[in-house]
C-alpha cells in the first residue's frame, strides 16, 4: 500500500518574498504561536529564506487573568494584545510586523498566503471558512486565466492555507485545510491536492458558544483551562507549520491532543479527503 501525502507548493520552498501569515487572535493560543513564528522566521532566515511577514488581529485589552497564563505581564495591562505581542518580538527579532487592533475584516485574505486562526468563537471560524473558499475560486479563474495568457503570475497573492487551533480544558485539536495545490506525478506515492478545512471537517453549527464573561482571577481562569494546554497545543501545531515550511511533502495535516491521556493523534493526510463533519472541534 503506498503512502499518502500532500505536496507542498513549490512556492513555499523556494520563495522569492516572506511569506505572509495572518494570525488571528492574541490570547492563549495566539500569543504562544507569534512566539513560535518569531523562531520560525528568524531559522528559515537562517537558512536562507525571505522567512515570513506576520499581520496579528485581536481588538481585546490585556486584562489581569491573562498574566501568567498568556504571555503577557503586569505592564502590559490595558495594552491592546495585538500592538503589546508584536511590538515585543518585533523588538526582539528586528522584524517589522503588523498588528491590527481589531476584529478580522472579510478583506484581509488578499495577499495572504497563511491563516492561523486562534480564536474562541465559531462566528469568527465560519468567516474564515467563508473567505477562504471563495479564495480559492478567485484561484481557480486566475490559474486559468494564466494558462490562456491573460495574466502575469499570482503566486505571491495566493491564499493556500488556512491552519485553526481550538482547544477546551484539556483538550485540543489543530486542522490544517488547504486551497487546491496542484500536484506532481509520482510513482512512489499517492497525492492529495486538497486539505479539508475546519468548517467542512466540522459541524460548527453543532456548537454552542458560552460566554462566560472575563476571568476575574488567574485561579479563576485555570479552573477552564489547564496551565499548559495553549504551550503544549501551539508548540505541537508549530511543528506541523514547519514541515509545511521546510519540508517537500506532509502525510499529517492535523492532530488531537488530550492532556488527560499525555496522548497525541495525528490526522493523516487521506485521499478521500475526509470531508464527513462531526462536532468534536473546541
Amino acid at each position: 500500500m503506498r503512502k499518502t501525502v500532500h505536496f507542498v507548493p513549490q512556492y513555499f520552498l523556494q520563495p522569492v518574498h516572506r511569506i505572509r501569515v495572518d494570525l488571528v487572535g492574541a490570547g492563549g493560543n495566539g500569543s504562544q504561536m507569534l512566539s513560535c513564528l518569531a523562531r520560525i522566521d528568524h531559522a528559515l532566515r537562517q537558512l536562507g529564506q525571505p522567512g515570513l511577514h506576520v499581520r496579528v488581529y485581536d481588538p481585546d485589552r490585556v486584562e489581569a487573568p491573562n498574566v501568567g497564563r498568556q504571555l503577557f505581564t503586569a505592564g502590559d495591562l490595558g495594552a491592546n494584545k495585538a500592538e503589546c505581542l508584536v511590538t515585543r518580538f518585533n523588538r526582539l527579532f528586528g522584524n517589522d510586523w503588523e498588528a491590527v487592533p481589531g476584529k478580522y475584516p472579510r478583506t484581509a485574505t488578499r495577499n495572504r498566503n497563511i491563516i492561523i486562526s486562534c480564536v474562541d468563537n465559531t462566528a469568527t471560524r465560519e468567516m474564515i471558512g467563508d473567505l477562504f473558499r471563495k479564495q480559492d475560486i478567485t484561484m481557480r479563474q486566475e490559474e486559468e486565466a494564466l494558462r490562456r495568457g491573460l495574466n502575469p503570475p499570482y503566486r505571491e497573492n495566493y491564499l493556500f492555507y488556512w491552519l485553526d487551533l481550538g482547544n477546551g480544558q484539556r483538550t485540543g485539536q489543530a486542522i490544517l485545510g488547504s486551497n487546491r495545490i496542484p500536484q506532481p506525478e509520482s510513482d512512489e506515492y499517492d497525492t492529495v491536492e486538497y486539505l479539508p478545512t475546519l468548517t467542512e471537517q466540522f459541524d460548527l453549527g453543532k456548537i454552542v458558544d458560552t460566554d462566560s464573561g472575563p476571568s476575574c482571577s488567574m485561579a479563576e481562569s485555570l479552573g477552564r483551562q489547564d496551565l499548559f494546554v495553549n504551550s503544549v497545543l501551539t508548540q505541537t501545531a508549530a511543528s506541523l507549520l514547519w514541515s509545511l515550511l521546510t519540508d517537500a511533502a506532509i502525510d499529517t495535516r492535523g492532530f488531537y491532543m488530550n492532556l488527560d491521556t499525555y496522548r497525541t493523534t495525528p490526522i493523516p493526510v487521506s485521499a478521500d479527503g475526509s470531508r464527513g463533519k462531526s462536532h468534536k472541534a473546541r
